[in-house]
């Protein structure tokens, strides 16, 4: 498959972390499984995750393709089939132990699938304004997800039976299949037929849940935001994410958090950034000015002979650390305003103070303070 994207097969963006890349290999590889899905084209598609998966988990395989595509790991990146395992894919270890039990391929035991097994996890976005990510909040999330049936209590049974035991796999949720093959007869594990992999079998099942043993149901928690959580931050939060199976616990929610930008305030990391206005004369003479910050309004203090574009670091004003030891700082950059207007009193003193400054100039309405701003700004 050279001409595919290996990204666009896993879902996942050209940015992903190692953690996204693992987790949308696990969902593919489960959903497309040849033992799993038997809908024609779902062992091809299988193929392709899994030359995609190859290729991105490993550093240095995925820096040759980012930089030369399918031709930078040719020879590295597919699927020879060379003593690699089962249908020439390779071995995967332990993913493959997470998404269909120990013993994939039928050289280790297998999952019990009547064991108890944990629920999967979830992720939620939560926007939240510029000035509660820096000052934190408590607030609520509400969304849905699978919990355990309140009246069969995740059996999937009716009140007063009970699942029995698969008959025809015998509760191991596996039937053994043997072929013919050109290598001669072959034996091969796959889904049992009549329990659909869950060893069990209910013949009443739950009028609530209808067998599944949970059900969909909107969840509301209160999340305590830290203050200084940044744009991206993900925070997670146990027990709170799908029901497990068989008794299971519950998974956990992952929060990301996005934060609105602020018209006043630029943040990098922990450091925030402001522009202020002063004037002419204040950068000349100095003078004494309240400067916003995320914290309120601080002095500061504007020393004579200040240039254009000086920057000021007000220690402690920044933003909080999250894991605590203060905040970060705030560069405040001045930017000296030269008036489009003047009346004759103010003009004459500009005047005044140029000559006695040893300059010679010729006034020229709007041009003269377009070039004394242009001058002002060179100037060291």
């Amino acid at each position: 498959m050279a001409q595919e994207d290996y990204y666009k097969v896993l879902g996942v963006d050209r940015n992903a972390s190692e953690q996204e890349i693992n987790t949308a290999y696990r969902k593919l590889a489960k959903k497309y499984h040849p033992d799993l899905n038997h809908e024609p084209g779902a062992e091809q598609k299988y193929k392709q995750v899994n030359e995609a998966y190859e290729v991105l988990h490993d550093k240095q395989k995925r820096a040759q393709y980012d930089q030369f595509g399918s031709a930078g790991v040719n020879g590295q990146g597919g699927f020879n089939g060379a003593g690699q395992g089962f249908g020439g894919f390779g071995d995967f270890g332990d993913i493959f132990g997470d998404i269909f039990g120990q013993g994939f391929g039928g050289q280790r035991q297998r999952v019990d699938p009547t064991a108890p097994q944990r629920g999967e996890d979830l992720d939620y976005t939560l926007t939240i304004d510029f000035m509660d990510a820096i000052n934190g909040k408590k607030t609520q999330v509400s969304y849905t997800r699978n919990e355990t049936c309140g009246t069969c209590h995740g059996t999937g049974a009716e009140k007063g039976t009970h699942p029995i035991t698969c008959d025809k796999c015998h509760g191991s949720g596996y039937m053994t299949v043997t072929q013919q093959s050109a290598f001669g007869m072959i034996q091969r594990q796959t889904v049992c037929d009549k329990c659909h992999g869950k060893g069990v079998i209910i013949e009443h099942p739950c009028k609530t849940c209808h067998g599944a043993g949970v059900v969909e149901a909107k969840n509301t928690i209160e999340v305590d935001i830290p203050a200084g959580i940044d744009n991206g931050q993900q925070l997670r939060y146990e027990g709170q994410g799908e029901a497990g199976k068989n008794g299971g616990p519950y998974g956990d929610l992952y929060i990301s958090y996005r934060i609105k930008p602020s018209k006043e305030f630029e943040r990098r990391g922990n450091t925030i950034y402001t522009t202020v206005p002063i004037s002419f004369a204040q950068a000349t003479l100095g003078d004494e000015i309240k400067v916003k910050t995320v914290h309120g309004e601080k002095e500061l203090k504007i020393p004579a002979g200040t240039q254009p574009n000086k920057k000021f670091t007000l220690r402690g004003e920044g933003v909080p650390y999250i894991r605590g030891g203060g905040n970060g700082d705030q560069i405040t950059t001045v930017e000296v305003k030269i008036p489009k207007k003047v009346n004759e009193k103010q003009k004459e003193a500009l005047v005044d103070f140029v000559k006695a400054s040893g300059e010679s100039i010729t006034p020229q309405g709007k041009g003269f303070f377009e070039r004394l701003k242009d001058k002002l700004s060179g100037e060291d």
